[in-house]
């Protein structure tokens, strides 16, 4: 069912609350500094988000490893789970005084359709798929030319394989063999039955990950198999149908044997809303050799004479199931491109 547009007027209203909101947590915030002299605060350290709360974050302390819950100056705009900062101790709350530069962002559009960004520093996507609910190309595709746009590193993970039947088997072993074949990590698993945990393990460790893919896939089944002491609740599903986000805030997880994981709502959300026709193009990793060939500069790859592309595919080097799905994600982006 598509999303109701708004009117104008509940439109405005909804600004309206929002800067309402805005004003008042702004003067919370400098209540709290007011309340902290500069005198009562300790020296400055290093430190990293792992959880937002919206007017305050937890940070842990990059030299103990112990977390404190901490404000943070106005100046410093939003932050989010991941961040690496400087923070100083005070009581009962720290404060976070400087954030670092971001190696990478994830980003989905808040209610006005601003770009937000939702977490930082990551260095690796996780696309979770299963049987069931049934896995699209065209989905998948979208995951993977979003991580390339923001130069993320995307592998797919085929959760649920214990639930593979006649119905499904030959689709799933067609998005292996096309995926693995382009050079993607693909790992099947189950969490339920505890199969493919151990490559997991660790093709996680060592980096920062965030999982995504559609509700139903067993996003919060993998958290729990990886990190058996952490309570994220997992939704009454059935073995055929789509479920609901469980998690509620953004949360970065150490994992026991290496890495950490983020996982919230927002970070599931993860898509294409910023992205434009040249990164779709540069998304899909096999046209690359052949970006910049064409004999037209403005060849939109569909009929020109000389296009590069259309020559790769009829060479063999694109399949003709990737190119549809590049012209469906630009149709869906950037309508009148084609």
């Amino acid at each position: 069912m598509s999303k109701r547009k708004l009117t104008r007027r509940q439109a405005w209203r909804i600004e309206k609350i929002q800067k309402e909101r805005e004003e008042r947590v702004a003067k919370r915030d400098q209540k709290a500094h007011e309340t902290l002299g500069e005198s009562d605060l300790g020296p400055e350290q290093d430190g990293l988000i792992v959880t937002h709360y919206g007017t305050q974050v937890m940070v842990e302390d990059t030299a103990t490893g112990t977390a404190k819950r901490c404000h943070f100056r106005s100046n410093l705009g939003g932050l989010v789970t991941g961040d690496k900062v400087t923070w100083r101790d005070g009581k009962p709350y720290g404060v976070v005084v400087a954030r670092s530069e971001r190696n990478t962002a994830l980003m989905r559009p808040d209610p006005y359709g601003a770009m937000k960004t939702v977490a930082a520093n990551i260095d690796r996507i996780v696309i979770v798929l299963a049987p069931y609910p049934e896995p699209h190309f065209n989905l998948i595709d979208r995951y993977l030319v979003a991580a390339e746009a923001i130069d993320i590193e995307p592998a797919l993970v085929i959760n649920k394989v214990d639930l593979i039947d006649d119905e499904q088997r030959a689709k799933v072993e067609a998005i292996h063999t096309l995926y693995e074949g382009l050079g993607y990590q693909v790992i099947r698993a189950s969490a339920k039955q505890e199969q493919g945990l151990a490559p997991l393990r660790e093709y996680l460790a060592h980096y920062t990950s965030v999982f995504v893919g559609q509700s139903g896939v067993g996003k919060s089944s993998l958290v729990n198999a990886l990190l058996p002491e952490v309570n994220s609740r997992v939704g009454d599903l059935s073995e055929k149908q789509t479920g609901t986000h469980t998690t509620t805030s953004a949360q970065l997880y150490h994992i026991p044997t290496g890495g950490e994981l983020i996982d919230s709502p927002g970070i599931r959300e993860f898509g294409l809303w910023h992205i434009e026709p040249e990164d779709v193009l540069a998304g899909f990793k096999e046209f690359r050799p052949f970006i910049g060939a064409c004999k037209f500069r403005d060849c939109s790859h569909t009929v020109e004479p000389g296009c590069a592309i259309l020559q790769a595919l009829e060479n063999g080097d694109i399949s003709p199931g990737r190119l549809a799905g590049y012209r469906r994600i630009l149709a869906d982006l950037h309508p009148g491109r084609l």
